[in-house]
């Protein structure tokens, strides 16, 4: 029974340790930076009402709503944005990486180079709190935190916004959110993912919207679609450029795959992947990037706008399960113009290599251009030896 516990764990990309009642851990340089969104104290969040005097709204191609209104000339220049998937920097009290997460990014620092850098926070920067797993004997249940100083080092390593919307922001309940978002905070590192935020960040005299959506309480939800094309519609009015992060889909070594329909894991509701990204493009979004899956799965072009479904484990020091595709990953870097059309785009493959850090290399390019291919035939992106990614 324990040996068949452990086979299931690995499967669905964590490593399963001998239970002691403690939990597992996770793991804008003079850039102005504007949350369009009241954020309470217990991290939750309510839209602003839109500022047209100060956000003009952009010239929308949108089928989603009716004509929009008239609207000043566009501004010139580009953004270049760089994504990665699930960061998981170590695990309290005793996992911790050396020089306490100090050189953690250091092997892939110059690929975190970007005007807009993100990654999906898997888990809670915080050392207090109640552990959701405290009181649950399943060998599926995980809670999340490293250090709150942390936040310095991801700044450090050039994130400029986190997502926060996932199934692990709450693993040490409000007051884990709480310390969570003020280490961030201190760290001067926006996030995005609560209910109703959208998080806009000024590049180059460019406004750039990040939302985050996951199938959890606090987050945008995506398994509701309308909803979410009516806030990705909003942010569309009030940036020139929107990107949509989204934790989705279901978990484990096999499911490289975008599977049609709503995808399941442990009978929990994890998104219809296909439809919602593709949803919230005919909404305003210009780029879509995934996580959740634990895996890299495969992108498309819809309307022009490239959808990266998913980019896998970025780092799982001491937590998740390594090998194969559990230890693929990429930084996904991306050029859009003003308008949000893309430019051009590079995956630049990454490894996770004992005990759970990142490194260039590995077999993200094969992984992802196979993938694409095979769940995408026409519309697939077509994705280089080299890793560059043109639209079909």
């Amino acid at each position: 029974m324990i040996r068949s516990k452990q086979r299931s764990a690995r499967r669905h990309g964590w490593r399963k340790t001998v239970h002691r009642r403690r939990p597992l851990a996770l793991g804008l340089v003079g850039i102005s930076v504007v949350i369009t969104a009241f954020v309470f104290r217990d991290g939750s969040a309510e839209p602003a009402p839109v500022d047209s005097a100060r956000t003009p709204p952009r010239t929308s191609r949108s089928t989603f709503s009716g004509s929009p209104a008239a609207a000043p000339p566009r501004p010139a220049g580009s953004v270049r944005i760089a994504a990665v998937g699930d960061i998981v920097m170590g695990s309290l009290p005793d996992d911790l990486p050396p020089d306490d997460g100090a050189s953690f990014f250091d092997p892939v620092e110059d690929l975190l180079a970007g005007d807009v850098v993100l990654g999906n926070l898997e888990g809670t920067l915080t050392d207090g709190g109640s552990s959701k797993c405290d009181d649950n004997d399943s060998p599926h249940c995980f809670a999340f935190h490293v250090p709150p100083s942390y936040s310095h080092w991801l700044r450090k390593a050039g994130f400029t916004v986190l997502n926060v919307a996932n199934n692990h922001i709450d693993d040490f309940g409000a007051q884990g959110r709480r310390e969570t978002f003020a280490a961030l905070r201190s760290a001067h590192l926006p996030y995005t993912g609560r209910l109703g935020q959208i998080t806009v960040q000024r590049v180059n005299g460019l406004r750039v919207a990040v939302i985050g959506f996951a199938p959890d309480r606090g987050a945008n939800d995506l398994t509701n679609v309308p909803a979410a094309q009516r806030l990705t519609a909003r942010a569309a009015k009030m940036a020139d450029i929107v990107i949509v992060t989204m934790h989705a889909g279901a978990e484990g070594s096999d499911r490289t795959h975008v599977e049609p329909g709503t995808e399941y894991f442990l009978g929990e509701d994890r998104g219809d992947c296909y439809r919602f990204s593709r949803a919230v493009i005919d909404a305003g979004a210009d780029l879509v990037v995934g996580s959740g899956p634990h895996v890299m799965r495969g992108m498309e072009f819809y309307k022009g706008r490239l959808i990266a479904y998913s980019l896998g484990n970025f780092s799982g020091y001491k937590v998740l399960g390594l090998g194969g595709t559990l230890s693929t990953s990429g930084v996904l870097r991306v050029t859009l113009r003003a308008d949000g059309t893309y430019v051009s785009g590079r995956l630049h493959p990454t490894r996770i290599v004992e005990p759970g850090t990142p490194e260039p290399g590995g077999d993200g390019i094969d992984l992802v251009a196979g993938v694409s291919e095979e769940d995408f035939g026409s519309h697939a992106a077509r994705i280089s030896s080299d890793g560059a990614i043109r639209q079909p």
